[in-house]
């Protein structure tokens, strides 16, 4: 058109003639404006097929101005898009309770009811239960684990439950449960709270049996690192020499078999046994003889030995 685009902020959107201009680029164009019975229609479209998918509300408008030109209709206002969005998400969210109630069943739901009715202590305390991660490895954070997976199942969740839903969906709601106390439940709306309860419990008895899992392997591989440490210490132990401890020991027996009446034979005998010693000191005896005499200190050596002192203060 030739206008320079400075000039375009100089154009009034409001009055007489930017209506005509409006309505001269829609019939050229081939649009229309919106009508209630569109708005209707468009929030329809909203909750049947983006809510489900898509939980952003950006990305919602975003979806909504893309069918408005696709049904060559001139998007409504701010305002009047607000109001679609919003009576849109309340349809999801009535017909996804809805659903959720229904795989339930009356005993499902009563039974989750109860666990933020007010006169309930148990199942205020599984509800508390529910939104505490698993503590330290041990044994007794496995036990709590199970015990909390076993009060989880007596709801008698049906499987399933929300295998049509996106993950993100059930994230949400679940996020929104754990967050909330018994009495916040109770002053939503006997669907919202039966939902919020199911996505809750349904997502928890999944992460308690992997946390399960998980806690088992780390307790298994702390066992063996126990296990391992203490045969390491053994080893170290037994490993561990006493210099002369032969020696000793020859002399010991040597001792107790020449003069067995003594005092110290018994001990000794109870200790390794009498055949034991008697067979296993004839052995050291011939291997201390075949061994010869020690080797003459060097010369310049300077030993007890040779200087009759065992220290310097002899």
């Amino acid at each position: 058109m030739k206008v320079p685009a400075t000039d375009f902020a100089k154009y009034t959107l409001i009055g007489r003639t930017a209506e005509y201009h409006r309505k001269q680029i829609r019939e050229a164009l081939g649009f229309r404006p919106s009508t209630d019975a569109d708005e209707k229609a468009l929030a329809e479209w909203l909750a049947v097929e983006v809510c489900p998918v898509e939980l952003v509300e950006d990305r919602r408008r975003e979806a909504l101005l893309v069918e408005c030109r696709a049904r060559k209709i001139e998007p409504p206002g701010q305002t009047r898009v607000e109001k679609v969005l919003v009576a849109a998400r309340g349809k999801w969210e009535r017909t996804f309770c809805a659903r959720t109630i229904g795989r339930l069943g009356e005993a499902g739901t009563a039974r989750l009811l109860s666990l933020v009715a007010e006169v309930n202590e148990a199942g205020t305390a599984l509800l508390a239960a529910l939104k505490r991660d698993p503590g330290a490895v041990g044994l007794d954070s496995l036990l709590t684990e199970i015990t909390k997976l076993n009060d989880v199942r007596k709801l008698g969740l049906p499987d399933g439950l929300f295998t049509d839903c996106s993950e993100k969906l059930v994230a949400a709601w679940r996020a929104r449960a754990i967050k909330m106390y018994p009495s916040d439940f109770r002053d939503t709306s006997e669907d919202v709270r039966i939902t919020l309860l199911a996505a809750l419990c349904s997502s928890r008895q999944a992460e308690i049996t992997d946390a399960l899992v998980d806690l088992l392997v780390a307790l298994v591989h702390k066992i063996n690192a126990r296990a391992e440490r203490r045969v390491e210490k053994q080893l170290t132990a037994e490993l561990k020499k006493v210099r002369g401890k032969e020696g000793i020991l020859f002399k010991l027996a040597t001792a107790a078999l020449t003069s067995p009446t003594r005092s110290y034979a018994g001990p000794c005998f109870r200790w390794s046994g009498r055949r034991r010693c008697a067979s296993w000191w004839p052995r050291r005896r011939r291997t201390r003889r075949s061994s010869g005499p020690r080797s003459a200190p060097r010369s310049g050596r300077r030993t007890a030995r040779t200087t009759g002192r065992c220290c310097r203060r002899c």
